[in-house]
């Protein structure tokens, strides 16, 4: 056990900026796997590999096509929509929501190829992605140091948060949205088209795993290639089952829990080294998920796959 995070006061506000910091990004992804799973109780595994290839796009608007960094971004986050709608109507719709299976296998394929293609065009070498937010510090306190980065990306998630929320509750196609991951036989019944409805859901949950994406990839230290997601996608599925599959708000207290427990638990516990930050947190989920199997905020009608 590190003692000295636990003695130190500025140690210990150091990591929990880093899990701010990570937390926020996990939740951008994670609310793009709750507007899925909120439609058709299914988790998209590929949801990971669509967000890099949008990011890859905002790249491209940015280095090749001379674009402004955010006219960019917004220009990858609508291709990335239009792209997942087709997604959703060629390879998901034509399959019955109810079997799962087919679903799932899909998904996963598309985790592939998706991968795959974009080794293709873009190659496996690292590339660094423009800054988004102002450099420095926010706040600095000895070595604890949080950054402007952290203070934006959480303001980003936030908002993100709150224009969905908006968007599902108070738009003419949100509240069609919120019908259908509610009921499907019944919105049928009142002349809801389902089949564009989850189509919009499937556009909404990749222009926002898009924004999600180009956060992180935005961070100084990291830098673009393929397989930059991979990791990511596993955290946010976990930061989306502990806040509650069905949740918007849930995703983001989940993202936040599980960025603490993989900056302080590896940290305070040395012997768990850091490859198994990921164990660590699926192992708080698992506490959490027994004691109460919907997530912190999701509803006790979730099934899950």
């Amino acid at each position: 056990m590190d003692f000295d995070l636990l003695t130190s006061p500025e140690l210990l506000l150091a990591r929990i900026f880093d899990g701010l910091n990570a937390g926020a990004v996990y939740a951008l992804v994670a609310v793009a796997l709750v507007l899925i799973f909120k439609a058709t109780t299914l988790i998209n595994f590929a949801q990971g590999e669509m967000a890099m290839f949008g990011a890859f796009l905002a790249y491209i608007g940015w280095s090749e096509w001379g674009l402004p960094m955010w006219i960019a971004v917004v220009v990858a986050m609508i291709l990335s929509a239009l792209g997942a709608a087709a997604i959703e109507r060629t390879l998901i719709r034509p399959f019955d929501p109810s079997d799962h299976l087919p679903l799932v296998i899909v998904t996963l394929g598309l985790l592939l190829i998706i991968g795959a293609v974009a080794g293709m065009i873009w190659k496996f070498d690292p590339r660094p992605f423009p800054e988004l937010f102002p450099s420095g510090s926010a706040f600095r306190l000895g070595i604890a140091n949080l950054r402007w980065y952290t203070v934006f990306t959480l303001a980003a998630a936030v908002a993100m948060m709150a224009l969905l929320q908006f968007l599902l509750s108070r738009t003419k196609i949100g509240l069609a949205f919120r019908a259908v991951s509610s009921n499907l036989e019944s919105s049928e019944l009142v002349g809801i088209r389902v089949g564009p409805t989850l189509q919009f859901g499937w556009a909404l949950a990749a222009a926002a795993g898009t924004f999600g994406a180009v956060i992180f990839v935005a961070d100084p230290v990291r830098q673009i290639e393929p397989s930059i997601m991979l990791s990511v996608l596993i955290f946010a599925s976990a930061a989306a089952a502990l806040g509650g599959l069905d949740s918007l708000w849930g995703a983001l207290v989940g993202g936040l829990i599980v960025g603490q427990v993989q900056t302080l638990l590896v940290n305070v516990f040395t012997f768990i080294p850091n490859e198994m930050a990921l164990a660590a947190a699926v192992f708080v989920l698992l506490v959490v998920l027994v004691a109460k199997p919907s997530g912190l905020f999701g509803t006790a009608r979730v099934e899950r796959v």
